[in-house]
């Protein structure tokens, strides 16, 4: 049963953040024009690119060591990978909240929020 929910909690955070990566990599100009706006009026206005690169190569380690998780889960039961790819998802989202809250996006908090949920989940259950 422990597999199970671990493997359905991998799966979700594989597909959020790779979608997400992909989203950042394969759009990159439409996410600056998006982003740099929005951020500057706060410190961070002359770094939107840098952090989203951050960002992006943090998301993309969550969403290929959730993928691999689930893989070694099923194949011999271990949970390194999947450990891993949970913390890297749980660093991505506590990044992410940081700058919906620094630009008092409460609502793009809240769905922050809500993806750390399952995100927490897999650390506590791959742990």
């Amino acid at each position: 049963m422990n597999n199970a929910t671990s493997i359905l909690v991998l799966i979700f955070l594989a597909i959020t953040f790779i979608m997400s990566s992909h989203e950042k990599l394969f759009h990159w100009k439409d996410t600056m024009a998006w982003l740099i706006p929005v951020f500057e009026k706060t410190f961070l206005k002359n770094m939107v690119p840098l952090a989203t690169g951050i960002l992006l190569f943090l998301e993309l380690i969550a969403g290929i060591l959730c993928v691999l998780g689930c893989l070694e889960l099923y194949i011999n039961g271990g949970r390194e990978f999947g450990f891993y790819g949970a913390v890297f998802s749980c660093v991505s989202l506590l990044l992410m909240l940081f700058g919906q809250r620094l630009v008092k996006d409460y609502e793009g908090a809240k769905t922050i929020a809500i993806y750390y949920v399952p995100a927490v989940l897999g650390v506590y259950l791959l742990g």
